[in-house]
């Protein structure tokens, strides 16, 4: 049976450079919980290290959670990719890391915080997330979907970080499963300025880096259960799936 979900699939945690220390995975699915969305993406910079808690404390509170990772790419271009199987979500990472050069300045980006389902403080990560890996935005494509992951392109209404803003179009070839653009616009606006001159299916997200973010735009879809491929089929159009505008 097909209901509706609401979903805020591009939320970063306080594992992401230049988010609020306070962006738990816990404090995310209460808030999350409070906006009545029911169902969310963990997509930090450049790194999966906080998925696995945010699954765990979404599974305690009944609320459905993606994982996924925000990747900068050779272009500066930040891609969304989601996948259902953590083995795959972290064969991308990994592969993020090989490709990612630089060390963190805490003092210029702030701390990078790994934690668990209690808030705990397991680490901090020194890599420099915040920065571009030297993989080629069509690798990264190719990579998410040989992975059996959902890519969609980040925010492509912004001047900085998107597609759009980067190269100025959207290469030949790049097969994108859609694009995502920012609380600014709305999906009926997005629609008249993206949508039919690119051909890919919108979505909106709030790209949240602070708490009272969470749920401030998101994307209603019209599917079986709370999974990539279901989401998939919604962004295509397929066996009745719809993202509901």
């Amino acid at each position: 049976m097909l209901r509706k979900f609401e979903a805020d699939l591009h939320i970063h945690t306080c594992l992401s450079p230049c988010c609020e220390s306070k962006m738990s995975p816990r404090r995310i699915v209460e808030q999350a919980k409070l906006k009545g969305l029911d169902m969310i993406g963990i997509c930090d910079h450049n790194s999966a290290e906080n998925v696995v808690c945010a699954k765990k404390v979404g599974k305690k509170e009944g609320l459905a959670v993606i994982g996924g990772i925000e990747v900068t790419s050779q272009e500066e271009v930040h891609i969304l990719a989601f996948f259902d199987e953590d083995e795959d979500l972290f064969e991308l990472a990994d592969l993020i890391y090989e490709n990612l050069p630089g060390i963190n300045d805490e003092r210029v980006f702030g701390e990078q915080i790994v934690v668990n389902e209690v808030d705990d403080v397991l680490g901090f990560n020194k890599r420099l997330l915040i920065g571009a890996t030297v993989l080629p935005l069509q690798q990264i494509v190719e990579r998410i979907h040989s992975l059996g992951g959902l890519v969609i392109a980040s925010h492509v209404d912004r001047e900085s970080f998107s597609i759009i803003g980067q190269l100025g179009f959207i290469p030949d070839g790049l097969e994108l499963d859609g694009l995502e653009v920012s609380p600014r616009l709305s999906l009926e606006k997005a629609q008249l300025e993206f949508g039919q001159a690119l051909g890919l299916p919108l979505v909106t997200f709030s790209d949240a880096h602070t708490l009272e973010d969470v749920g401030k735009s998101f994307t209603s879809f019209l599917i079986g259960e709370a999974n990539t491929k279901e989401i998939r089929k919604a962004l295509f159009g397929q066996d009745g799936r719809r993202v509901m505008i």
